[in-house]
């Protein structure tokens, strides 16, 4: 069931839990995703970065496969379709497409220009019925080409953009895209708390890999209501099917059938996404 970001997310807010967004890089990830929501009856957004757009052929495509097979696989949760980590044109251009969320990333450019354009798209959303996200504070990391040089995010910026009418927001607060370093020290609580003493909406937590699950449960704990994944995915994907070509059965398959090739893959995906459902307390939670 195709719907927006706002209602999954303020659900999640009041049920004091964190709806998993899964980014897609192509129709196994995006059926993966779906089958995967539906057996754990959990809330889900699909996010697309726009370099994953340009790679599976532009956004009307994305939206097409996304939007049809939510339909064709019968898909009864909640399901929200956003773009990630993109800019103003962009983001327009999704919602032309049939994308029900967007998330704008100003936090390489000027505070004053992202402030700005976030409150620009805030009234176009509105009037679109798009749920839009912004982000104060670079994440860490490289994401798809996104890069970021990592920073906390000032409570008092948080609290100027959540008056633009935004649905939720991305804050650094330690978190890192990519695999984590190992002298990561770890998120930053005390900016965490911060910011939700400053805002009054749905904190996202990006770099959702590889944190600790205490830690992350945690973090849901005090507010974080979406974790975004995806680095865990493509890992668990090209191990499986390394794994795989390299067995006994693999060297006997025939290669020519490429779902056989690609099934062992499938099915690593669809084990990371029921682990985090359950790890942010989402699984159950589609309905209430």
């Amino acid at each position: 069931m195709l719907t927006t970001g706002k209602p999954i997310l303020e659900a999640a807010r009041s049920g004091h839990y964190a709806v998993a967004q899964i980014n897609l890089n192509n129709l196994e990830w995006c059926k993966a995703a779906l089958l995967t929501a539906e057996r754990e009856q959990a809330p889900l957004i699909l996010g697309v970065t726009e370099a994953a757009v340009n790679y599976m052929g532009g956004f009307r495509t994305v939206a097409g496969m996304a939007i049809g097979m939510n339909e064709d696989l019968n898909i009864t949760v909640p399901i929200a379709l956003q773009l990630d980590h993109a800019g103003y044109e962009a983001c327009l251009q999704a919602m032309d497409a049939g994308f029900t969320a967007v998330m704008y990333d100003g936090s390489a450019k000027a505070w004053e220009e992202n402030l700005e354009q976030t409150a620009a798209l805030a009234a176009i959303c509105r009037r679109r019925n798009v749920s839009l996200e912004a982000e104060v504070g670079s994440i860490a990391g490289e994401e798809d080409g996104v890069v970021g040089t990592g920073e906390l995010a000032s409570p008092e910026q948080c609290e100027a953009i959540s008056a633009c009418g935004i649905t939720c927001l991305a804050a650094g607060i330690g978190n890192v895209h990519g695999s984590y370093p190992a002298d990561w020290r770890g998120l930053s609580f005390e900016t965490l708390e911060a910011i939700k003493a400053k805002t009054d909406l749905p904190l996202v937590l990006h770099g959702g890999s590889g944190i600790p699950e205490d830690m992350m449960r945690e973090a849901i704990r005090r507010g974080i209501c979406k974790v975004n994944v995806n680095t865990e995915c493509q890992q668990a994907f090209a191990a499986a099917i390394r794994t795989w070509v390299h067995s006994a059965e693999g060297q006997e398959a025939k290669s020519d059938r490429l779902p056989r090739f690609l099934a062992p893959g499938v099915a690593a995906i669809e084990r990371v996404i029921a682990g985090k459902i359950r790890l942010f307390g989402s699984a159950g939670r589609a309905f209430g």
